[in-house]
């Protein structure tokens, strides 16, 4: 990806492997906003992103917990909805959330796609936490209710520190889906002042051969945060995992 964006558009297809054009052309970076209102979508997907994350932890951590605080029959039920829930396709939810979203008056939105972290975005986020909490103590958890915590200080004061390598996995991942996703944007929201970078970037998908490299180097500028995020993300679990 990041050969082919340097090299010069309108131009044939190099003749056999060129490992670096020369010269390269780097003017196809700035480029990219003559075919793109890029920093527009960048704007709409940090949004997306700084909203649906957190919510997604908060939501998913909460849930969690509760399948791991249940008492028998109810946690196994709540275990059973949660991994049936994982097998529903994707594709099953996209007509009932526009119907939705759309009688709320809440489509077409910067923050439409954000809202589905209130739903938790995917179940196995929930079970990522409940198999994280398994791992604490009950008698810890039961220890903090007898000194009057209420449940929210529970999860808030000793359950989420104790799976904060568990809150840095979901952070990651939900925030990777959430820079990358393109079919709920596609769904969801209509106007193009909305859409979030990686739609974007797909109707550039749509330029003709000759053109490529510019779509190249566009897709290059829209994964390197996405990248640097996630190497972040990997030292703070990794750091939290010794802790």
């Amino acid at each position: 990806m990041m050969l082919g964006s340097v090299q010069r558009p309108l131009q044939p297809p190099p003749d056999g492997l060129d490992l670096w054009p020369d010269p390269a052309e780097w003017s196809n970076y700035p480029a990219v906003s003559r075919f793109l209102p890029l920093a527009r979508l960048l704007l709409n997907s940090v949004l997306l992103v700084a909203v649906a994350v957190p919510v997604t932890v908060v939501v998913t951590s909460m849930a969690g917990l509760a399948i791991v605080t249940a008492r028998g029959r109810l946690r196994r039920w709540l275990l059973g909805v949660s991994v049936l829930m994982l097998l529903v396709p994707a594709a099953a939810l996209w007509v009932p959330r526009v119907v939705l979203l759309r009688d709320l008056g809440l489509a077409d939105t910067r923050l439409t796609v954000a809202l589905l972290a209130l739903a938790g975005t995917t179940p196995f986020y929930v079970l990522l936490f409940a198999l994280a909490y398994s791992r604490i103590p009950a008698s810890l958890l039961e220890a903090a209710t007898l000194e009057g915590l209420s449940p929210y200080a529970v999860w808030r004061r000793v359950a989420l520190p104790l799976a904060r390598p568990a809150a840095v996995a979901v952070a990651a991942l939900s925030g990777l889906y959430y820079w990358s996703t393109f079919m709920d944007p596609l769904i969801l929201v209509s106007s193009p002042d909305h859409w979030p970078v990686a739609l974007g970037l797909r109707s550039l998908s749509e330029l003709e051969a000759a053109l490529y490299p510019i779509y190249l180097a566009a897709a290059v500028i829209v994964t390197a945060p996405a990248l640097l995020a996630f190497g972040i993300a990997q030292r703070s679990f990794f750091s939290s995992v010794e802790r």
